[in-house]
């Protein structure tokens, strides 16, 4: 009786952990959605891809991407949003580069695959 006692605590405890790793692995999908979902759109994606390179400002932006400045503000908003990019004020100009580390990592993967050659 001891060791099936001992058995239903381990089985407990192996399920008790087995469902924390399930709603870590659910809330981590989530945050993967919501970051892919920011990419989904050619302009934002875009405008990560040049920022890999370094941090940028409206004004550079509209020129690389031949966009007006309303265009490339409203997806700069969304990616402010979003988390995924930094401003910074200098005068009149703001600069904006790449928040995190991790979208980084993956823009540049993604350009690597499909700009590298063309961009």
């Amino acid at each position: 009786m001891g060791v099936q006692m001992s058995e239903d605590v381990l089985d407990g405890e192996f399920n008790q952990a087995s469902a924390t790793v399930a709603t870590d692995m659910a809330e981590n999908a989530v945050a993967a959605a919501e970051f892919l979902k920011a990419l989904s759109h050619e302009g934002r994606l875009m405008i990560l891809c040049h920022l890999v390179s370094g941090e940028k400002t409206v004004t550079a932006l509209e020129d690389l991407l031949g966009a007006r400045q309303a265009a490339v503000s409203q997806q700069l908003a969304r990616l402010r949003a979003d988390g995924l990019v930094t401003a910074r004020r200098d005068g009149k100009a703001i600069h904006y580069s790449i928040r995190d580390p991790k979208a980084a990592a993956i823009v540049k993967v993604v350009h690597d695959l499909f700009c590298a050659t063309t961009c």
